[in-house]
């Protein structure tokens, strides 16, 4: 699902909602757990799941196209894991 089949959907669940203020809500919402996160904040949406920062040390990779090795320094990456209502209802809909 895209950002814009997102807003969408929210002005066809919520008829009265015009799609700029759809749009204006989506931004916010994305934009308010992008800040977070930037800010080595943890997000806990409840049912759904949480995101949180992982520290990445330092390390040599492998350019897969010149297989040149290169130097990785340390960084910070997102980790999401799924909240256990989303787990049950992705398992069981197969």
């Amino acid at each position: 699902m895209t950002k814009s089949e997102l807003v969408k959907r929210l002005k066809d669940k919520f008829e009265t909602l015009y799609l700029k203020d759809a749009d204006t809500v989506v931004d916010t919402v994305l934009g308010s757990i992008s800040s977070a996160l930037s800010q080595g904040r943890r997000v806990e949406l409840r049912g759904f799941g949480s995101f949180s920062i992982r520290e990445r040390d330092p390390r040599n990779a492998r350019n897969p196209k010149t297989g040149e090795i290169v130097s990785l320094g340390k960084r910070r990456s997102v980790y999401f894991r799924a909240g256990k209502e989303l787990r049950e209802r992705v398992n069981n809909d197969n």
